[in-house]
């Protein structure tokens, strides 16, 4: 059972609230009434929503439309700035989770209207100057659908815990004691892609919260499977459509849903 987190009244439209995560921690499946915008100042912000996952470092922040369910934690420590907007009170309709860059101006108001001494007034005119700042960017969450065959799982569970797993998908059936054509149509029916599809996306997936760290390429390639980072790069532009640094920056990204 998901729950929805109550959402205080305030003076205006926005609402803002601050929520500490350490390393590793998640805030369990939860929607809420109001749109939220999802921010941190410092380290990496990770959101799920059912098989999308996203990666927010300080320079890209991510809407919530209300009602969505989502898992909030950080990859780093972190805290969560939450700016929550009162949808009988906001213009912005956008109705899918929409990322957006954060610069500086807009990460100093997200900190001016988490003042609890900010007058009404003043409060009321920062509201407006943060709704005009936020743009949406073109990037979109890669994907890694969760099986429901145990088997199927448990190939999926190995190659999350190692991204750099080499074996192949005959090496996998066996482990788990199936056929190669077996395993294959398995993978198809239960997330849609193909073993190999499925892995990329894996692969890409862990690379990108290390990549928002500021980890080098070549690290981060290894840590995720690749000989080289133009191997690395190259597999990023061809799946997501873009590169790493803009798909995490959003200046200049074309990306679309990885297919």
């Amino acid at each position: 059972m998901t729950d929805e987190f109550a959402v205080p009244a305030g003076v205006g439209a926005i609402v803002v609230g601050s929520f500490p995560l350490t390393t590793g921690e998640w805030i369990p499946p939860h929607s809420h009434s109001h749109h939220q915008l999802a921010w941190t100042r410092q380290g990496v912000l990770g959101v799920a929503i059912d098989d999308d996952y996203w990666v927010l470092p300080p320079t890209r922040a991510l809407w919530l439309p209300a009602g969505v369910v989502h898992g909030t934690g950080a990859t780093r420590d972190a805290v969560l700035l939450g700016l929550y907007f009162d949808p009988e009170r906001c213009d912005l309709d956008w109705s899918e989770p929409t990322p957006v860059a954060v610069d500086g101006l807009l990460a100093h108001l997200i900190g001016y209207l988490a003042r609890e001494d900010l007058a009404d007034d003043a409060r009321l005119r920062a509201e407006a100057v943060v709704v005009d700042l936020l743009r949406p960017l073109p990037a979109t969450p890669i994907d890694v659908p969760q099986p429901v065959d145990e088997r199927v799982r448990a190939v999926a569970d190995a190659l999350i815990a190692d991204p750099a797993d080499p074996r192949s998908l005959e090496a996998h059936a066996r482990a788990i004691g199936v056929s190669r054509r077996t395993l294959t149509r398995l993978f198809v029916h239960d997330t849609g892609m193909a073993f190999d599809r499925w892995r990329t996306h894996a692969r890409l997936r862990a690379a990108l919260p290390m990549l928002a760290e500021g980890q080098p390429v070549s690290r981060v390639a290894h840590a995720v499977g690749y000989a080289t980072p133009s191997a690395f790069l190259t597999v990023f532009r061809r799946t997501v459509g873009t590169t790493p640094k803009r798909y995490l920056t959003g200046w200049g990204g074309e990306a679309n849903r990885a297919n």
